[in-house]
């Protein structure tokens, strides 16, 4: 997902002049190749410098009239065919790429991506690069792959690059809780944070009854800009109003515009939108949970012998009562300060009246991991530790537990930690939440419990439709996609017997 988003993002947000200078110096190298001349060539022949033209090219400078001249003089063209912005049938695909709506909003500098280099790299070979991505659309419109999945795909990928860790915004939160003298705990109260809003940013928060709406029921939150207004849903809890204050205040805190004005996700107007969403997301878990004392306990936690399942819980009830964002914080932490490279953390949704299971959130470090989504409907594995608690909640019941997963046919392990809720947020629905981290001598070092006798090695797969495990007891479907492999590679293995038997 990573390749498709890095090169999907092409910033076509580019204003007027800045359009006329890229396809003036796509022009410019197209009559320069023509005649099979090197940038010192041209620079030969008109006396400008390599360097000059070189930017010109990359769409960087525009010359002046008295320069354009020279050079459709040495190149032999006309003044009209430099400096008209229509593009021949040859470049005509790169136009395609440039004025597309549907990749124009991502910021390319995010990736560290130089949108001139991308640029010289489409016109190297336009025809090719554009039916590539061309093909790359197509695949994502057959899986679904929408506007909004996109844009989401794009911002995880952007959080694995830099390992979910952004440091100023840690720093941000911490420079304004000890301004405000706030110890950031689980006894941060609701109160405080609606004054801070208040007093600091001029709020007004009203708590709302949006029961008589059957479609604003599950609404959690509505901002209305105009009046500075923070509507809260009445039926909130606890930690579901704490996030949704102290969200509100890195809003203000990082100075985050544009934003969503609602909570959860009705629509988005731009990326930077959902960015900043991310970002003030992310400044809440700051604000919640200690990092320092996260990595003191968390590190403990790691340095014991045997895993106990009860002695997770306890962590978790220290620092949160919401499981989602103990799990969610750890990923912020465990491979830039612990040292902890490959992991994955996963969320898993499942309705009371459905054996449907979806992940609902994903994030992978490093590298793509074993488990992942996918968007082809088949079964994830049922014997995933976090799907197997899903199905054995029981009536307001927090399960957690943990096991060795082995994926057979990858040839490797995790340690796989995972807590379940029984409707934890009144929507008909369960969650389970878990962090698997990659066994290698090194996680194996850190992890001291991780070859403790209480924790089981179960052979595991990732969808039953691709899984090897013979007589696997949860299997939910055949594995039609591995038997379709084998079969393809029975084929060849004949078709090569004949060919050698013949030759």
């Amino acid at each position: 997902m990573r390749i498709i988003a890095l090169i999907f993002i092409f910033d076509s947000m580019i204003a007027e002049s800045d359009y006329i200078r890229v396809v003036f110096g796509l022009k410019l190298k197209q009559q320069r190749q023509k005649k099979n001349w090197s940038l010192q060539d041209l620079a030969t022949k008109t006396g400008l410098s390599k360097s000059y033209l070189n930017e010109i090219e990359n769409g960087k400078k525009y010359p002046k009239h008295d320069k354009i001249i020279q050079l459709s003089e040495a190149l032999n063209c006309t003044f009209d065919d430099l400096v008209s912005t229509k593009l021949d049938k040859s470049l005509t695909p790169i136009n395609d790429v440039l004025q597309s709506d549907f990749f124009k909003e991502i910021p390319l500098d995010l990736f560290g991506i130089n949108k001139n280099n991308l640029i010289s790299i489409i016109s190297d070979a336009p025809k090719k690069v554009t039916a590539f991505i061309n093909a790359l659309i197509e695949v994502s419109q057959n899986y679904n792959l929408g506007k909004e999945r996109f844009y989401f795909a794009v911002m995880r990928s952007f959080q694995e690059l830099y390992d979910n860790y952004f440091p100023e915004v840690e720093e941000k939160a911490i420079q304004f809780a000890n301004e405000n003298q706030l110890e950031l705990n689980k006894n941060l109260k609701t109160e405080i944070l609606e004054n801070l809003l208040k007093e600091k940013f001029g709020y007004h928060i009203q708590s709302k009854d949006f029961s008589h709406d059957y479609a604003l029921n599950k609404l959690r939150s509505l901002y209305i800009p105009e009046k500075k207004l923070l509507l809260l849903n009445e039926r909130l809890d606890f930690n579901q109003k704490t996030f949704i204050l102290a969200k509100e205040i890195g809003f203000n805190v990082l100075k985050l515009n544009p934003r969503p004005n609602t909570y959860s996700w009705l629509d988005f107007g731009s990326f930077e939108e959902i960015l900043n969403n991310f970002y003030a997301s992310y400044f809440a878990g700051c604000f919640l949970i200690s990092k320092k004392e996260l990595i003191e306990k968390t590190s403990d936690f790691f340095d014991q012998k045997q895993w106990e399942s009860q002695n997770f819980e306890a962590l978790i009830n220290h620092f949160t009562d919401s499981p989602e964002t103990f799990y969610y914080r750890l990923t912020n932490v465990l491979t830039s300060e612990l040292g902890i490279k490959d992991l994955f953390y996963l969320c898993f949704v499942k309705k009371d009246d459905s054996d449907k299971i979806q992940i609902l959130k994903e994030l992978h470090l490093n590298h793509q991991q074993a488990p992942h989504s996918n968007a082809t409907n088949e079964h994830y594995c049922r014997r995933w530790i976090a799907v197997k608690n899903l199905h054995h909640l029981k009536e307001n019941e927090t399960l957690t537990d943990a096991q060795i997963s082995h994926y057979k046919d990858q040839g490797v392990s995790y340690l796989v930690i995972s807590t379940s809720q029984k409707n934890p947020f009144s929507d008909g629905s369960n969650r389970s939440y878990c962090l698997g981290i990659l066994l290698n001598n090194q996680t194996i070092k850190k992890l001291n419990f991780a070859k403790s006798s209480s924790l089981k090695t179960i052979e595991v797969g990732v969808t039953c439709e691709s899984c090897s495990i013979q007589n696997c007891e949860v299997r939910q479907a055949p594995p039609t996609r591995l038997e379709k492999e084998q079969f393809n590679l029975d084929m060849k293995k004949s078709i090569e017997k004949i060919r050698k038997s013949l030759i």
